[in-house]
């Protein structure tokens, strides 16, 4: 069975960090690349960030220097390291993967709390 699950989310306070992690199961492969994005209810769903193939990374200018994606291909696992959390990052954080002509797998999402 193809699944992506994400993990990691939680509460946190403003200025900490979380690590979020996209597991891949059956013939999804995450060496075709991953995304990150965020959504927030009444809001449209926002890109953070991506791991393309060749491994570069890229990321959306509100969370540049603040956020690290990451591959590990023996676990087909990513995470997304996000560190000085502000209350603007409270979202549902998803992860995406391409999959050709079947378009792109999608996780449940973790959500994400920042607040004192």
């Amino acid at each position: 069975q193809e699944q992506l699950v994400e993990s990691g989310g939680g509460l946190v306070q403003p200025g900490g960090s979380l690590r979020l992690s996209c597991a891949a199961s059956g013939r999804i492969s995450l060496l075709n690349g991953v995304n990150w994005y965020r959504q927030v209810p009444g809001k449209e769903r926002e890109w953070v960030g991506g791991i393309y193939p060749n491994g570069v990374t890229k990321y959306a200018d509100s969370v540049k220097g603040r956020f690290t994606i990451s591959r590990d291909n023996a676990k087909n696992t990513a995470y997304l390291q996000m560190n000085s959390l502000q209350s603007d990052d409270t979202a549902v954080y998803l992860c995406n993967v391409p999959r050709g002509w079947r378009g792109p797998a999608w996780g449940q999402g973790t959500q994400v709390t920042v607040s004192s």
